[in-house]
């Protein structure tokens, strides 16, 4: 990078200047013989009006720039000590105008994640909205009903009692689900970490769902079982409830007659988990959110599968309370996987 100093610029200005006097005076000279007195006086031009420009520049223009490049650099930089502050480098320009982009290329992209944010905000409070309004509508209409006189009719008074009863049910599996993200988010919720066979609760998992999984023909399957216990170290209960949200999904959205399918892998210090099934897939454009809060792929389909919009984002924020990571790659019509990551038992 060139050094602009206010020395080499207070050079330059003073050469030039004193290049166009000096010729100037050469031309009036040669009217008058006045040679010898111009040359003499070259040195003292040249100098007061070096001096005069190394004055200004430093009084004027750096004492401006200073303050403005000191309040645009970064906060690791502003808690120096007064005497680092005040020993700048003699480039000043050029310093700062290298801060100032640096500077401005953070703030355009602060900004462009407070947009993303105020985006994401209004989609998450609009999903919670549309989440709870159905249910609250539903419990709206059946108790109308029964207070318009239904209550009295033994063929509705139950039925509708029991329909009111499931959306009531469903508000407060999004309410609990919310909380647990949040104490999640928090760190309020402690993971209880302790040993278990991860296979053995694969078998748990399949055994609750199998019903689930006849009614849509779908195949619960390992890839290879493991023919002794795969040992991992987690929050079984947490552990558990992601094994099982994984089970489900590839429920849900497989095909009539697929399958999904198990498999562990060895990776030294931890057990990768693979849950893979054969299903309607995921859009490369939704993969990136598919672990946002009550983000639908398929948001007719969804709904119509139950749930509350809000198993995978839990399911993750699970994984990396363990300081684990969990991945998803789909293809549509040909199947998506989720894979993560468990700590071996020693």
């Amino acid at each position: 990078m060139k050094k602009y100093s206010a020395n080499r610029i207070s050079l330059f200005i003073s050469a030039i200047i004193t290049v166009l006097v000096v010729f100037i005076l050469l031309i009036e000279s040669l009217l008058g013989n006045y040679e010898i007195l111009v040359f003499l006086s070259i040195p003292v031009f040249f100098i007061l009006t070096y001096f005069i420009i190394w004055v200004f520049l430093n009084k004027f223009i750096y004492e401006k720039i200073k303050p403005l490049y000191r309040a645009i650099r970064e906060p690791a930089d502003r808690k120096k000590s007064m005497k680092e502050r005040d020993e700048e480098p003699a480039d000043v320009i050029a310093v700062a105008k290298g801060d100032i982009e640096k500077w401005t290329k953070k703030q355009i992209k602060e900004l462009e994640r407070l947009k993303d944010l105020e985006k994401y905000r209004k989609e998450f409070v609009g999903n919670v909205s549309h989440e709870l309004k159905t249910p609250i509508f539903n419990i709206q209409g059946y108790i109308l009903t029964l207070l318009e006189g239904g209550l009295d009719d033994p063929n509705i008074n139950k039925l509708y009692l029991e329909r009111a009863e499931k959306s009531v049910d469903r508000m407060i599996s999004i309410v609990e689900d919310l909380e647990s993200i949040t104490k999640l988010e928090s760190g309020e919720m402690t993971m209880k970490m302790e040993a278990f066979d991860i296979v053995k609760m694969t078998d748990d998992v399949f055994e609750l769902e199998q019903m689930l999984a006849s009614d849509r023909k779908i195949s619960l399957e390992y890839a290879r079982k493991p023919d002794r216990p795969v040992l991992v170290r987690g929050d079984k209960k947490r552990i558990m409830e992601v094994m099982t949200n994984l089970v489900v999904n590839g429920i849900k959205y497989g095909k009539k007659k697929g399958f999904v399918n198990i498999a562990y892998y060895d990776l030294d210090d931890n057990i990768m988990v693979e849950v893979r099934d054969n299903g309607i897939g995921i859009e490369e454009k939704d993969l990136s959110r598919v672990f946002e809060r009550f983000y639908r792929v398929d948001k007719s389909r969804s709904r119509e599968q139950g749930g509350t919009g809000l198993g995978l984002s839990i399911v993750k924020h699970i994984i990396e309370a363990h300081n684990q990571t969990i991945n998803v790659k789909s293809i549509p019509d040909e199947g998506t996987t989720f894979t993560f990551t468990l700590e071996k038992a020693k």
